[in-house]
């Protein structure tokens, strides 16, 4: 049995201890269980009035059983299991959007930047009602995602319920190579660095220090300030968003991660080689900001980095583990919840922003907004 550190929101070290000592009551519950599941086994074998296939009879009952716990615990087959890499490595071909399951409907977490859906204006709340006519009712984020992934150039057709109007319509849209540059950044007007973190991948702390270095490069000198870009950002990998983090804070809590069993509890500290100086940073949210964006928002505000400039993020501050079993199927379960550095809770909550500004379509006021408060910071 292996466990693997791959998840489409969000990874970190394996917490879950698939030899946990178990307690005795527990034990002969779980035994009572499991004597009933195969009594129902054996009669649906022996008398349902079609054939059945017991291994598939197992499969649905593992994967009802995971349904029923919370939105991000699943069965993952041999194939889903391998399909959970391509997300990590920022290369597939589909329409661009993260999606979730929120009070059992399938939920945009928000559309990746630059492409079909986010061009097609699908916005972070929405609801995926069908694709290509098939009811989403019910529907794992993993199928989901076979559903919209395809050959590049072929089109796909959703019916969308719009989380501002709770109008539906009918979107057609035409399957590309989505391959996302996690980090962009560029020097804005006042010696002011703007670096934009589309997702967490694999390299984008490197990448992010590496944007730093050549905005300080391109303003001959230290900055006078920092805009860090969460918006729109699913999450990613745990340990790269730390890494983020541990850039700006000397020392302290980055992330507080807490579990049923003292193994799935454990605290971040940052260390002491901070490369970035102290500087005036303001940190951008919105509602597609989620998971790994939310625990590197929590983390820079609540050491007093930084201020928060948006509105709410989605809050999604919960732990899987991905654990894969000896056929190459595997399960991701939720073992634990982030907590920022003070103590509050990020999963249903989500981070509140310290200057408010709503979204404008036609301008971005949330960045013209960030930058009169650099400026004024600066003075």
């Amino acid at each position: 049995m292996k466990k693997l550190i791959i998840l489409l929101l969000i990874t970190v070290t394996p917490l879950f201890n698939v030899n946990a000592a178990t307690p005795s009551d527990s034990k002969e519950s779980v035994y009572e269980g499991l004597s009933k599941f195969t009594k129902v086994l054996d009669l649906v074998e022996r008398n349902y009035v079609d054939d059945v296939d017991s291994d598939q009879l197992t499969k649905s009952a593992i994967e009802g059983m995971l349904k029923n716990l919370d939105p991000y615990s699943v069965y993952l087959t041999p194939e889903k299991f391998k399909e959970l890499e391509i997300d990590t490595y920022g290369e597939f071909g589909g329409i661009g959007v993260e999606l979730t399951v929120k009070d059992n409907a399938l939920t945009v977490i928000t559309p990746i930047v630059d492409t079909p859906a986010y061009n097609a204006g699908i916005k972070p709340g929405d609801r995926i009602v069908k694709i290509e006519g098939k009811s989403t009712e019910n529907m794992t984020t993993f199928d989901a995602a076979k559903l919209l992934r395809g050959k590049i150039g072929t089109p796909v057709k959703l019916i969308v319920k719009s989380a501002e109007s709770d109008e539906t319509k009918e979107i057609e849209l035409v399957r590309d190579l989505i391959k996302i540059k996690s980090v962009k950044s560029e020097l804005i007007e006042g010696g002011i660095g703007y670096i934009k973190l589309v997702q967490f991948q694999r390299q984008s702390s490197a990448e992010f220090v590496n944007a730093y270095n050549s905005l300080v490069e391109q303003n001959k000198g230290k900055l006078n300030g920092m805009i860090v870009d969460l918006r729109n950002n699913p999450g990613g990998l745990l340990d790269e968003a730390i890494e983020i983090a541990d850039e700006f804070i000397d020392n302290g809590i980055i992330v507080s991660v807490k579990g049923r069993n003292d193994i799935d509890t454990k605290d971040y500290f940052a260390t002491t080689n901070r490369p970035i100086p102290d500087i005036p940073v303001i940190i951008l949210v919105n509602k597609g900001s989620a998971s790994a964006s939310e625990v590197v928002a929590g983390a820079l505000r609540d050491n007093n980095i930084a201020r928060i400039l948006g509105t709410q993020t989605f809050g999604k501050g919960s732990v899987q583990t991905i654990i894969e079993l000896e056929d190459g199927s595997g399960v991701k379960l939720t073992t634990a919840r982030f907590y920022t550095p003070k103590g509050y809770k990020i999963n249903d909550v989500g981070i509140s922003p310290d200057i408010i500004v709503s979204e404008d379509k036609d301008k971005d006021t949330q960045l013209n907004r960030a930058v009169e408060v650099l400026k004024h910071s600066v003075k």
